[in-house]
């Protein structure tokens, strides 16, 4: 039984024979993570940034907006922009389809972490900042951003690992990312080694992320 399980699971020549159709699939992987994470950062900035307006008239609808997407499974998301969205005359390609999914998904995400970043920053800083002389916007992102991200950095190192997990619902639409490629790699082969290497590859490219998640968190308890 255990060589059936390693022939099917651990089989190393099928993962070797499989390993160009991978790598150019973790290739995209990493290309699909490197545009969407700055998206879903600058989204939720944008937000953050809208939230904090006095006027009813922003925060309203902008309030129904991140708890729209938030809401929404980004998985149900993705289908629809890139099946339904075509019924309306607009084809954005699999690439414009998880762009836009996981803009829309994770800035609602990033938004509300990077809005109690800011919030946790006390008005005095502003103020002080105002009275050296720095215009209200120089303000902002000299003074009051940078201490809003530290304050929630390790939320936002978190957010940004199950962003690089998600882009694996990229398969759905045929993007031909890691998981798509090794579920090719197993239709060929009909063996589940080519899934478990690029779970391997999953791991190896998110765990130091994780240790430098949990290291961030320690720090931020021995802070309080």
């Amino acid at each position: 039984m255990l060589e059936d399980f390693v022939d099917n699971f651990l089989n190393l020549e099928i993962v070797l024979r499989a390993w160009p159709i991978l790598a150019r699939g973790l290739g995209q992987t990493l290309l699909l993570s490197a545009v969407v994470v700055p998206l879903g950062l600058l989204g939720g900035m944008a937000i953050a940034l809208l939230s904090r307006s006095r006027s009813p008239w922003v925060r309203l609808p902008l309030a129904v907006w991140t708890d729209t997407f938030r809401s929404l499974p980004p998985l149900v998301l993705l289908i629809f922009l890139y099946a339904g969205l075509p019924f309306m005359g607009i084809d954005l390609g699999p690439w414009g389809a998880v762009a836009l999914a996981f803009f829309l998904n994770t800035g609602a995400y990033y938004g509300e972490v990077l809005r109690a970043g800011l919030d946790s920053v006390p008005p005095g800083q502003m103020e002080a900042a105002r009275a050296l002389g720095l215009r209200p916007w120089q303000a902002l992102w000299l003074v009051v951003i940078p201490q809003a991200v530290r304050n929630v950095l390790p939320d936002l190192v978190s957010n940004t690992l199950e962003v690089v997990k998600l882009t694996s619902l990229a398969s759905v639409v045929a993007m031909p990312e890691l998981l798509f490629q090794a579920r090719q790699a197993q239709s060929v082969t009909y063996n589940a080694s080519p899934i478990v290497a690029a779970a391997l590859a999953y791991f190896v490219i998110l765990w130091p992320v994780v240790r430098l998640l949990s290291r961030l968190e320690n720090k931020a308890i021995a802070g309080r």
